[in-house]
């Protein structure tokens, strides 16, 4: 058999090939991901607005959080998240007379991807609320529009269009993140490409199929990013 013939072979979605294995890891790496990226939304909001509410103690533990989530590299945080989050969790048990549990790798991945996402999330988020002009807030309140609903009718739709390449770029950073829950031994994209060439020997398959998957998911990414980003910002004047 000459080599393109092997390596269709090894790529072959069914056994002995190696092509389901990393289709089930790109699918379970887009799991993770848009998980963990819904979880960092959530707290990067909540985070935002605690950060713009003018309560100083909650402004100074979330300035604690943002700044040591994005100064400690993600590896050590997912590592001393997953083993401590899971003692913690176990401790708590322990008191309540319950026996230990062994966390699910996918809901551990999310959690804590979730949680590194929420502090950048948290600056997107505050950066796209403080660049809404003041006097369309300053309206709203003078039309006596209640809080929700001021947000709801005037900061949402505003703050969107200025977060979205913000969103876009962390959209992008959490994929490629996905594939330090690997050390956690949760098996994404990366982890099938490194058993897959561990099996076969033929590394330089495996991995260049791995980088051609996550380069698809980029593209099709950022092409929805795109149409996103036309969408929120349609009549609104752009640089010629």
């Amino acid at each position: 058999m000459n080599s393109s013939g092997s390596v269709l072979e090894m790529l072959s979605i069914t056994p002995p090939g190696w092509g389901g294995v990393l289709l089930t890891g790109a699918f379970a790496t887009l799991m993770i991901s848009f998980g963990a990226y819904l979880v960092g939304m959530a707290l990067g909001l909540c985070g935002a607005l605690g950060k713009l509410s003018g309560f100083r103690p909650l402004q100074y533990i979330l300035q604690a959080y943002t700044t040591i989530v994005r100064a400690v590299p993600e590896l050590i945080l997912i590592v001393a998240l997953y083993y401590a989050g899971t003692d913690g969790l176990n401790h708590i048990l322990a008191w309540v007379d319950l026996g230990p549990i062994e966390v699910n790798g996918l809901v551990a991945a999310v959690a804590v991807l979730g949680f590194v996402q929420g502090a950048y999330m948290t600056e997107v988020l505050r950066g796209a609320i403080l660049a809404i002009p003041v006097g369309q807030l300053e309206a709203a309140k003078a039309f006596g529009m209640r809080p929700a609903l001021r947000f709801r009718r005037i900061v949402l739709p505003a703050l969107i269009p200025n977060a979205l390449p913000g969103f876009a770029n962390l959209w992008m950073s959490v994929i490629k993140d996905s594939a330090l829950i690997a050390v956690v031994g949760y098996q994404e994209l990366a982890l099938a490409a490194r058993v897959a060439a561990s099996n076969t020997k033929h590394y330089m398959v495996f991995f260049l199929a791995a980088a051609v998957l996550y380069l698809v998911i980029t593209i099709v990414s950022n092409m929805l990013f795109s149409v996103l980003e036309a969408y929120f910002r349609r009549g609104q004047r752009t640089a010629s």
